[in-house]
């Protein structure tokens, strides 16, 4: 074999090396790359309704009563969690009160090293963008008698979302980032349910709960894995 021919091997084969180096290594660096863009995007959001003017600040808080209200009455009149398709409808359209993309804000789980925005509504383009609260359930501002229910795949090529939800346990911290204030909950219970088994995410009276949802097994749909979470103090 002449000195040029093995060049040219030992060139294809370096490169064929990087290749599968660059592929094995995209999903990692893009996740991280994506945690990164939404860490500065939450910074972001929180200061953009910190800093908004009396006439913004006023919508915002008139936001958070029309939410409290609708909460209410979803415990006095019951949730009708019996069409899936109804959950990919928003509750609000959060654009009218300066929220952008219908974000209602951002779940952090830092023991999963994951932080994602919270879409209002569940439908699939939502879904692809990160998590996503279902219709018919609490909005995500706490309270008690309240069970905000949010979803997540459990991993795409681009970024985890809840693909190690398995990893958490009882006790585990769960900060919930709303446009007004932040909400800690700690992990109290985790379950696996069937699809249709919607009772175990109603609301719970007297308690104030965030649910977390994604498909199990992964990376079938076959079921539900459900992680309970109770709000808790912020000195906790």
């Amino acid at each position: 074999m002449t000195a040029s021919r093995k060049k040219r091997l030992r060139n294809a084969a370096i490169l064929l090396f990087l290749l599968g180096l660059m592929l094995a290594c995209y999903p990692v660096l893009s996740n991280w790359g994506r945690n990164a863009l939404q860490s500065i995007d939450s910074r972001h959001y929180g200061e953009a309704q910190s800093q908004a003017d009396s006439s913004g600040q006023a919508a915002l808080e008139e936001l958070y009563r029309e939410m409290q209200r609708y909460n209410e009455q979803l415990f006095r009149e019951g949730q009708k969690l019996t069409d899936p398709f109804a959950y990919e409808q928003p509750s609000f359209d959060l654009t009218q009160f300066g929220l952008p993309d219908n974000i209602v804000g951002y779940l952090s789980i830092p023991k999963l090293g994951i932080q994602l925005p919270v879409y209002l509504g569940a439908s699939r383009e939502n879904l692809r963008k990160g998590a996503v609260h279902l219709s018919q359930t609490s909005l995500p501002i706490g309270g008690i008698n309240n069970n905000a229910v949010i979803a997540a795949h459990r991993g795409m090529a681009s970024q985890e979302m809840f693909r190690h939800i398995e990893r958490l346990e009882q006790g585990d911290l769960v900060l919930l980032s709303n446009f007004r204030e932040e909400l800690r909950y700690q992990v109290t219970e985790i379950e696996i349910i069937a699809p249709d088994e919607i009772q175990k995410v109603l609301i719970q009276p007297g308690r104030d709960l965030l649910t977390l949802v994604t498909c199990h097994p992964y990376p079938t749909t076959r079921q539900r894995y459900v992680v309970y979470c109770e709000r808790v103090s912020d000195d906790s």
